[in-house]
Formats: C-alpha cells, structure tokens, sequence
C-alpha cells in the first residue's frame, strides 16, 4: 500500500519547541515517512504506511508526548441491527472513511460512538456510511433524555403488536397443518385448505417480517452474513416448500415459515424488554434530575425550568427539594441527601463555601446556592453519560466472541446445506420433508443472538448497577483487567486519611512562644493550597492571630515552603528543606522522631537562618479504612501504601490501617514511577489516588481508580471513579468488576454449550424447526436474565 498523507490539529502546543518535539515522536516512528508540525496553524501533517501503522496509533504518539489530538466524539443512535455482525458490519464500513481514529458499535444497546479527525471527515459522511451499509440513524431526532425514553416505549409498543398480530395469524395456520396430519381437516378441498394455509402465513412471513428480510439483504450486499440471514433462508425455504406442494405430493410447510418468524417475532420483543431493564439504570438517573428551580432575582422568588438557569443565578431551595444544578452554598445550612450520587444513605451536612450535586435532595434548612455548572456540565450529566459510553465499550473477551460470530453465520449456512445434502444422499427423495426439516432447523437453532449479546448485557447491568452505588466505570475494559488485580496501591493522603489534617502540638525553641511560631508560620502558608497550611492557617485563625502578608512566596515541590517576611527568609517544611537551607535541627530531633511515631506530621518553622519551633498536624484516618483493606487482604491482594510523608509517620498510619508495605518519601512525580516498579515484578496494579495529584500514576497503573467526594472527580485519568470519599467504594468496585466478569464468562460459556449440543441434534433431524425457533428466542432471554441478575449482588462492603 503507498504512502498516506493527512493533516490535524494538535493541542497544548506553547511554543515551537513543543512542535519538535511531537515532531520529533513522529518521525522517529516506523511507518511513518514524513513529519511536519506546524505550531502557527497548530497542525501536523503525517505522511504514514497504513500496512504499518493506524490512524488510531497517530493520536497515542502525540499523547504520548504530552499533547493532544483535536478530534470529534460523535454518539449515534443506530436502528435495524438484529445481532454483532450487523454491529461489524457498520464498523467496517466507518473505519473506511478517512480521518476515523475508533469505533465501537454496540449491538445490545443500540449505540454507535465513533471518534474521527474533524479536519478530515464530518458527521454527515459517518452518518452516510452507516446508511450506506443498510441501516437508519436516528440520534438527531432524539436528544432529549425524556425523549430517548419515549422512543424506546414506542419500539416496544411497536414490537408488541407486531407480535401479536404475527400469533393471531399463525395459530389459525399451526391447527389446520397439524389437523391435517393427524387426519382432521377443513371440510374443503385439500387445495383451499392449502391456500387458506398460504394466506395466513403470508402477512407473517413477509409483511411482518419485512425488516428481518430487509436486513438480510443489507448484510448480504455488503458481503457479510447476519442472525436476519438464517431467519430469512429458514422462513423463506419453509414457504416455498408449502409453495412446491400445490405442484408436487409434498407435506405443506406453511406453519412453519409462519411459526418460526413469529417465535423470531417473540424473540425480538422478550429481548427489548429485558434490554430495556438491563438499561434501567440510565433511566432511573435520567428521572432523577429537577424539573424546576427556585430562582432568587433582586427581592423576588420566581419559579422556572431548570433548563432556564444560568450560572451564577442564586437558588433558593428548601427542606424536601431537588437540588436543581450543581452549585455553591452561599447561604443557609442544612443536611443533603446525596445517596442518588454517592450511595451513601447517611445524609451529608452542607455549610456556607460547601458544594452541592444537581438532583440531590435538600433534607432540613434552607439553602441559598449559587449555580456553578448547568446541562450537560452538571455531575448528573456527566454521570449518565459516563454510565453510557461504558455501556457502549467493549470488553477485550468480546473481541474473540465477536470473531466466532462473524465466522459463525456462513458455516451455519454450510451446514445447513451439507445436512439438507446428507439426508437426501442417504435416504433418497423419500426423505426429502426430513432434510428440509434437518437444515431449517439447523438455520434457527444456530441463530448467534445469545452470543452477541452475552457481553454487553452483563456490562450493560454492571455499568448500570455500580452508577446506582456511585461507582462509575469508564471503561468496559477496565472490568476485565480488575478480575486480574493482584496489587492495590493506595495513596495516604485523601484516601487512607481524610486528608483534613489538625494542628496538634506546637513547640517553641529559644525566646520564641506559640503564637509567635504560629504567626510566622501561618503568614508563610497562607499562600499555600497544601492541606497542611490550611490546618496551619486555620489554626491560627482559631486563636485570632492576625497574619501578615509575605514577599516571594514559593512552593518546593516534597519538601515544604519559603516566604519572606520583613527581608527575612521564613521556612516551613521537613527535614530536607532544613537541610537544603543549612538550618541546624539537631536539637529538635528527638522531638520530631516522637511526634512521627505518633502518626503526626512535623513541620519545622525557621526563622532568619533559624530553627524557631515545630509545629506538628495530624490526619485522621477514614472510617472505613481499617475494614477495607481487611478486605482487601481477604480478596488476596498485596495492599501498599504510598505516600510523601517520612517512614516513620507513614509506619505510624499503617499500622493503625494493618498495612504492611509502604512507599514513603516520594514526590508526586514519582508516584508513577513506583507503579512502574512493581509492575516490572510481576504485579498487576489499581492505583486509588485522588485523581489530580495522581493523575500519572492512575494512568500508570492497570487500573486507575479515582476517589473522590461529589463534584470533586477526576474523570480522565482514571478507568474507575468512586463518588464517594470512602475506601470502602474501592472494594464494592472490585467485587463488582469481578460479578460482572463473572456472568460475562457464564454468559458465553451457555451460548457456546447451546450451539454446540443443538445443532448436532437438529441435523439428526431429532428437532422440529418451531421448537428450534423457540429455543433460540429462551437462549437469548436466558442471557439477557442471566445478566440481569447482577442487580441482585451485594457490592457492599460487608
């Protein structure tokens, strides 16, 4: 294949040597041939061999060099998919257009997400490539969350009554056919009886099952083969065999082209349900949200849709109400019911400064809130569509599901045609009604439904199920690769600790006093956003010390802080910050050596080239954090704790939390690095960090697992997000990953065992073709229940 040229934006690019250096990562990659990268226009033109390297490889080179890639999400709402190689067969028709980077179509929920260069390609052209490969596209006339609900009520209406109607007719059929072989028939010419037969099965075989037809003949022209292809051959032949019987001496056959698309029929509508509350979830968080707000203007209350809300407009919201977006308390206190975001039953109390959740619900005061994010920004928006798009994503053990799948259908075919040969080889033309019987019923029984939807249902209710206890997963994958964790690396701070550190002691040295060395050292940090100085500044607010305003304030990253106050340096920090500054601690040693193995964190404040006290703060550990990582420890898993704080404090916290190994004394930065080392030995790694300070190491990590409290989520860099704070959602997460792992093998394990023990028993002809239609439909619904039955686990931590 020659060469391919293309051209996109970059993002995050300052200066030009940001442009060489992605430049750089570009052409020091194999396949590709030419780099230029423009930091004018921000743009890089890539000429590449497509043999050697993928669009979808071009953007990870310039992520992976600290830089983004401007492409466009696309979400679409696809119709006419009967089973995964419909799904495939979509995938392969967008992967054709230029510019595409992924796609993911997913067959149970009936969703499409593709990312694509929008330099390259546009919407239109996706949306015509899914039209082109024979199928409708209906996600810009649904936008609205009520509405997509709606629309799936009126599918399922529509499904119903096609079912219906499909019965209606076919049992009429079903009792002169099998009168007719147990003697007993209509008192008319055995021609009309016939005929009778024909018109009835008619309407259902074509009329009713026009969009089963229709979708084989799409699959078909686009040179694959779907589920609707074995229905149409097994329909289709069954109809023209009773067609042949008013030429020839044959048993008429229309009964059973009607009665297996009805049991298709039947099929189709059980799956919608169950599919229907498979998704529960999404709608549940879908009817969450309030539907009006109190809006305060000058000194009026006025009521509008929350749709008409602005930031910065001023709520008022009292005991009973929704919350109506996420916002900011500026007035009032109150306790909030947080359970629909966090799972949290115990009501949460919220003071003036606090943040509060669209959608949760005001339990006692009055509160004056200030909108900060509205739409889709709101946490429930970015909730649902989270829960959405892990929906949508693919497990890597669907991949070889999907791959049988799409090899499945033609050798069904094959099969079919060797049984209806080997019949007629063996027993000649008098066994002509067994062979058509053998090789329909090889057709329907093999249909791949149960398969295809063996995954994504499981994810579907696990996604759904772990939203409901606010546990969001980002990724489909990451479920897989959790059931595999032998390693959890655990951040101390915020994670173990509630990282709302206390002052507890202050020592003084020389002529200096409490106040004094509070004073100094609260002026110094209060510049800091560091829990630490807010303990420190807090503190000092405490005992009304007025602080002073400091010169040249500077952070030093790991070791503490320096400011200057009346042209004299203040120090507040550790040991090595002392050091780097020639500060003389030695008599101050024994102290601090005490203080650490009390579990507290000594900071020494110097003052003009002296050492002038220590002033020590104390996190408290979490409720939970004791039970978690007992259950950690119970589920097998090697528990580490990482942290900046010096050995002695961080052996002080793990031994109140009965951990045994510990990473002290590492810098933000390095955190990744320690990942990276036990990964080398052999571990398999979830990071629990909070999700903006850990952001490298989560990415690090096999799995990256963000805690944090409300609104305060870091979604990107991690592949799991527990809204609640609390390390117990770690281990619901867990064993959640490992439930829904769990039903996906079982899943596909009772689609595979199905497949191979019916369609061995049909070709034997030991298996009516109505029978096999029905038991295909219960093979389905046995998954999608199966799947269901995730709802009923217990993820708590118990």
């Amino acid at each position: 294949m020659s060469d391919k040229k293309i051209t996109f934006a970059v993002t995050g690019m300052s200066c030009a040597a940001c442009a060489q250096s992605v430049e750089k990562s570009l052409k020091n990659t194999e396949g590709i041939t030419e780099a230029n990268v423009n930091i004018n226009t921000e743009k890089a033109t890539v000429k590449f061999n497509e043999d050697k390297i993928s669009i979808f490889e071009l953007e990870k080179i310039v992520v992976n060099s600290g830089y983004g890639v401007k492409k466009q999400k696309l979400d679409l709402s696809i119709k006419g998919m009967s089973c995964t190689a419909c799904a495939q067969a979509i995938e392969k028709s967008i992967k054709k257009i230029d510019g595409v980077i992924e796609v993911n179509i997913n067959f149970a929920t009936e969703k499409g997400h593709v990312e694509y260069f929008g330099d390259l390609t546009e919407k239109k052209d996706i949306i015509k490539a899914v039209k082109e490969a024979g199928y409708d596209v209906e996600s810009d006339d649904i936008s609205d969350a009520e509405d997509k609900v709606e629309h799936e009520n009126q599918e399922m209406k529509m499904a119903q009554k096609k079912l219906i109607y499909a019965f209606a007719l076919t049992i009429p059929v079903f009792i002169l056919m099998f009168g007719s072989l147990l003697g007993f028939s209509l008192p008319v010419p055995p021609f009309f009886q016939a005929l009778i037969e024909a018109a009835l099965a008619f309407p259902v075989v074509f009329i009713l099952g026009y969009k089963t037809h229709k979708g084989a003949f799409n699959s078909i022209k686009h040179g694959g083969a779907n589920m609707d292809v074995l229905i149409t051959l097994g329909t289709l032949s069954a109809y023209a065999y009773g067609v042949s019987s008013f030429f020839f001496d044959l048993d008429r056959f229309f009964g059973l082209a009607a009665g297996i698309m009805a049991f298709h029929l039947l099929g189709k509508y059980l799956e919608s349900k169950a599919k229907g509350r498979a998704s529960q979830a999404i709608k549940k968080l879908m009817e969450l949200g309030a539907d009006t707000a109190r809006v305060i203007t000058g000194d009026q209350e006025k009521m509008i849709p929350v749709e008409e809300v602005g930031i910065g407009d001023i709520m008022l919201v009292k005991p009973g109400e929704k919350i109506p977006t996420d916002g900011e308390v500026i007035g009032g206190k109150s306790s909030v019911d947080e359970s629909m975001a966090t799972g949290e039953s115990m009501p949460v109390k919220k003071l003036e400064g606090d943040e509060v959740i669209g959608s949760t619900i005001n339990k006692q005061g009055v509160l004056k809130v200030k909108a900060t994010k509205i739409g889709e920004d709101t946490f429930l928006s970015q909730v649902i569509k989270m829960v959405e798009e892990a929906q949508g994503s693919k497990v890597p053990i669907q991949a070889f599901a999907d791959k049988v799948t799409s090899y499945f259908v033609p050798t069904v075919i094959i099969l079919s045609i060797l049984t209806f040969l080997a019949w007629i080889i063996i027993g000649g033309t008098q066994e002509i009604t067994t062979a058509v019987f053998a090789s329909i019923a090889v057709l329907v029984i093999a249909c791949p439904c149960a398969l295809g939807l063996a995954t994504p249902t499981a994810l579907m209710v696990g996604t759904g199920k772990g939203a409901e206890n606010g546990v969001l997963i980002r990724d489909g994958e990451a479920v897989q690769t959790m059931k595999d964790i032998t390693a959890v690396v655990l951040d101390k701070t915020g994670t173990i600790t509630k990282g709302e550190a206390e002052v507890t002691d202050i020592i003084t040295v020389g002529d200096f006093d409490e106040k004094e060395v509070l004073k100094l050292a609260g002026s110094a940090e209060k510049s800091s956003e560091h829990p630490l100085a807010d303990a420190i500044v807090k503190k000092a607010k405490e005992k009304k010390i007025q602080l002073n305003e400091t010169e040249e304030f500077n952070a030093v990253v790991g070791r503490g802080i320096k400011a200057v106050l009346n042209d004299k340096v203040i120090l507040v920090g550790n040991q090595k910050l002392m050091e780097l500054n020639e500060i003389d601690i030695k008599k101050l040693k024994d102290q601090i050596i005490e203080l650490e193995e009390e579990a507290k964190t000594a900071m020494i404040v110097a003052y003009d080239g002296k050492a002038v006290g220590i002033i020590a703060v104390a996190d408290t550990i979490k409720s939970d954090s004791v039970k978690a990582i007992k259950a950690f420890k119970d589920m097998g898993l090697k528990t580490i704790m990482i942290t900046g704080d010096n050995a002695r404090t961080a052996r002080a916290i793990a031994d109140q939390v009965g951990i045994e190994i510990i990473i002290s004394e590492v810098l933000p930065e390095q955190k990744s690095n320690e990942v990276k080392k036990l990964q080398s030995q052999g571990e398999i790694v979830a990071m629990v960090g909070d999700g903006i300070n850990d952001a490298p190491a989560l990415k690090q990590a096999n799995v990256g697992i963000a805690i944090g409290t409300g609104t305060d989520i870091a979604i990107e860099s991690s592949d799991l997000t527990l809204v609640s704070g609390e390390l117990s959602s770690v281990v619901s997460g867990l064993k959640l990953s490992r439930y829904t792992f769990s039903t996906i093998k079982q899943n596909l394990f009772w689609a595979f065992i199905y497949n191979t023990i019916a369609i061995p028993i049909a070709a034997l002809g030991l298996l009516n073709p109505i029978i096999a239609a029905a038991a295909m439909t219960v093979s389905s619904i046995s998954v999608i229940l199966n799947s269901s039955r995730l709802k009923n686990k217990d993820i708590s931590l118990s």
